[in-house]
Formats: structure tokens, C-alpha cells, sequence
């Protein structure tokens, strides 16, 4: 099945020769839809998004050479670990393109717009070995430089060949842009933050240590997180470059971590403190309980969504994880989220000088036809605790409450709840139903 079977006719015409596909989709959903009748419950239909994406860039993309202003920004792959692809990710044009990079500043822009930024950049890449952070390499060394900078950086890349028209079939890949093997690669001098480059130079400090102090002063966990994923922070010989992905979650788990460890020294809330937030076709509910450190995030994925994609006739998909007061030890099943949404938890308990017992619910509607990045997660609900809280006495106001705000059942969130059944172990769920 190709992309004409799939797809409006003018996309497919528009996006001309050379497209490569990748992925798979829903054959008989997909074939009847071709993007127009929204027969998986989606609002929109996420491959129809990218593909129209790809035609507004494509006729800056079809050369060997491509010149503009990178944010500054990198991407170091997982496949193949531990030789991984690096390289740059530049736009076809120049001027202020921070923006592009920067996901502490798209609270609230729509899924198009974020589409539209991931697609934008173009990616050159280039085998390396992941050790290469503490022995050297010459391309490497040039993206070290730019991470180092405070604004964009013009930039120059050519590619061994044009860069790869990639339409992903899928509605649960974060979007990217265009991709080539790099041939060569340059940028011009810029300033330098000094604050990573004190960490970057420091050859006897350890990795968390840098992460924690760079985020004490104040720089963006975006701007760590790529440092960290460039092999830029660690013991000299122990430096390793770090896959995107995996580099996001470490460091939201470091400063999480860190933060934790303040607020359990503090008092408590003396209230049930709740906030809320709705942003691009997600619901996310935090409370605040008057009790001692521990943390549950748990996720509703309404049909139609990318992890719950069978469609109208299937109930929203629960699951979630949590911790005690001492934290937990492996990894959570679901993912970076829960790093992402502790850290957010955790901030804002330091700011507040208390710690609390902290449930953070999320609710996925069809109108998030694609992820976009734990990022969303992140600056979600940290917008939320920065908006005023309501106040309640007792959880049983606060059930009554955030029971009209959800579109689940409140008795499925108990059920997948630890803190709400230990909450509620002594009185019958009924109570509260």
C-alpha cells in the first residue's frame, strides 16, 4: 500500500517524486478514509498532517546544500548504540530561530505549529561512536561548540546526498523532519553561556552534578538535556554521548530526583490544594494531599488516540506508577512522563517551601492526534501550578470536585490509583461514587 492509496490526490501530487514511506497504518481504515472521513476517531488525521508538512518545505530541501540558522540544535540517535547517528538540525533559512528548539516556550501552540517546527529542521547525520565524547571527533566537537551558544547560529551543512523526503505511517511517531548523511559541516562563531561552559571544561565533575548545578542557576532543562545528550558533562574519560531520547529522561529524572530530596525535608501542605489544565486535547489534574512525599501519575488514553487507537467502541486505556516516600528504584512502565511530571511536582513544592503527597491525572483525548514529546507533559503541568489553586478541607470535596472536571469514571481512577485506595481504604468506595 503506498501513499497514493492513503492520501488525497493533491498531497500525493504535491509531494512529487522521491518520497520515501516508513511505518505502518490501519489497511482497510485508511484506505476508506484517505485522510478526510476521520474513521479512527481522530479529530484530524495525523499522516495527512505531515504530509502536507513536508510539501510546504519540500522545495527548500531538494539540494545537496542547505545554509540557515540552527537554534542552535542536535539530535544523536539510538540505533545501532553504540554507533549512533549525529548531527546537526538546521532550517532552510537565517534569522532568530530559537523558537524552533525551545519547548519551555510552545505552551499552548497547536499540534500544526508543532509540526511545523520539528519539520523545519533538517537533519544531517553522521556515524560516531558514542565514546567519542571523551576522545574526540571533529563533527562532534563543532556541535559541542553550539551547544554551548545563547542564540541561533548560522550554519552550513552538505549532504552526501538530498535530504530524505520521510513520510512516517504512523500516528505514534513524534514528527521529524527530512534527513541526509552528512559530508561536511560548519558553523560561524557565536556567544558562549558560560554557565555550561564552566561544566563543560570541568573535566572532574560528575555528569548529575553538572545537570543539578546548571539547573540551579537557573539554565533551561531543554538546553541541559542537549549538553547531556552531547556527551558534554562527566568525568573526562567517562563522557559518553547520549541518545536524544534517553538524555531527556535522564536529566528530568536528575533534577526530579534532587528537587525530592528537598521537599521531604519541609512540612506539609496544611490544605488539599488542586489545579488543572487543558492544552492541546489533554486534561491534567494535580493534587496536593496534607501528607509526606509520594508521587502517582496516571494517564486515560481515550480511543482514537495513538496509544489507543481501536476506535469508538473501546474504553479509555489506564495505567500509571508511583512512589513511596523513599522514591522507587526501576524504571517506570510508563515512560519518561512520570520524570517529566515529578519534576514539575517538585518544583512546585520547593517554590511553596512544603511537601505533599502528589497525584497528577491526565486525561488523552482524540484532538492529540500525535505525540509530541514528554516536553508537553512537562510544561503542562508546570503552566498548571502556576495558575491559583482551588482549596479544599477534606478529599472528599476534592473527589466531588475533580469528579466533574474528568470524563473517566472516578471509580476507574481508584481503581488504578495506590495513593487513592490507600486514601480511601477505610470507608467504602461508595462514599465517593
Amino acid at each position: 500500500m503506498g501513499i497514493e492509496d492513503i492520501l488525497p490526490h493533491s498531497i500525493v501530487e504535491a509531494l512529487g517524486e522521491g518520497i520515501r514511506v516508513s511505518g505502518r497504518v490501519y489497511p482497510t481504515l485508511c484506505l476508506a478514509c484517505r485522510g478526510a472521513k476521520m474513521l479512527c476517531g481522530k479529530a484530524r488525521c495525523p499522516i495527512l498532517l505531515k504530509a502536507e508538512a513536508l510539501v510546504k518545505i519540500k522545495g527548500e530541501i531538494d539540494r545537496e546544500q542547505l545554509a540557515g540558522s540552527t537554534p542552535p540544535a542536535a539530535f544523536v540517535g539510538r540505533l545501532g548504540y553504540p554507533k549512533v547517528y549525529v548531527g546537526p538540525l538546521i532550517p532552510h533559512f537565517y534569522g532568530d530561530t530559537v523558537l524552533l528548539d525551545t519547548p519551555e516556550w510552545w505552551l499552548g501552540r497547536g499540534i500544526e505549529e508543532i509540526v511545523s517546527f520539528r519539520y523545519n529542521l533538517i537533519r544531517g547525520k553522521s556515524r560516531v561512536d558514542v565514546k567519542a565524547a571523551s576522545t574526540g571527533h571533529r563533527l562532534l566537537d563543532t556541535l559541542q561548540e553550539l551547544a554551548l551558544s545563547t542564540r541561533s547560529v548560522d550554519a552550513e551543512a552538505v549532504f552526501e546526498k538530498k535530504p530524505t523526503k520521510m513520510l512516517i505511517l504512523s500516528d505514534i511517531t513524534q514528527p521529524f523532519g527530512p534527513s541526509a548523511p552528512l559530508r561536511s559541516f560548519k558553523a560561524a562563531d557565536s556567544s558562549v553561556d558560560k554557565r555550561i561552559e564552566k561544566a563543560y571544561y570541568d573535566k572532574d565533575l560528575k555528569a548529575a552534578e553538572a545537570v543539578a548545578d546548571l539547573y540551579r542557576k537557573g539554565v533551561m532543562v531543554t538546553r541541559i538535556q542537549r549538553a547531556f545528550s552531547l556527551g558534554m558533562f562527566g568525568e573526562g574519560k567517562r563522557r559518553r554521548l547520549v541518545p536524544t531520547r534517553w538524555s531527556i529522561t535522564a536529566v528530568d529524572s536528575i533534577i526530579s530526583e534532587l528537587l525530592v530530596k528537598e521537599v521531604r525535608n519541609k512540612p506539609t501542605v496544611d490544605k488539599y490544594l488542586v489545579y488543572y489544565l487543558k492544552n492541546i486535547g489533554n486534561l491534567y489534574i494535580a493534587v496536593l494531599m496534607p501528607k509526606t512525599w509520594s508521587f502517582e501519575w496516571i494517564e486515560a488514553w481515550f480511543p482514537g488516540t495513538p496509544w489507543n487507537p481501536e476506535g469508538a467502541s473501546s474504553k479509555p486505556a489506564l495505567m500509571g506508577d508511583y512512589e513511596g516516600y523513599w522514591g522507587r528504584k526501576t524504571y517506570p512502565a510508563i515512560g519518561g512522563c512520570y520524570y517529566s511530571t515529578r519534576l514539575a511536582v517538585a518544583e512546585a513544592l520547593n517554590r511553596y517551601g512544603r511537601q505533599a503527597t502528589a497525584l497528577v491525572l491526565r486525561e488523552i483525548y482524540p484532538e492529540y492526534i500525535l505525540p509530541v514529546g514528554v516536553w508537553n507533559v512537562r510544561e503542562s503541568v508546570r503552566a498548571a501550578f502556576k495558575s491559583k489553586p482551588l482549596i479544599f478541607d477534606t478529599l472528599d470535596d476534592v473527589l466531588k470536585f475533580v469528579k466533574g472536571l474528568l470524563n473517566v469514571p472516578l471509580r476507574s481512577w481508584i481503581e488504578h490509583s495506590v495513593i487513592l485506595r490507600e486514601a480511601l481504604h477505610q470507608k467504602s468506595m461508595k462514599d465517593y461514587l
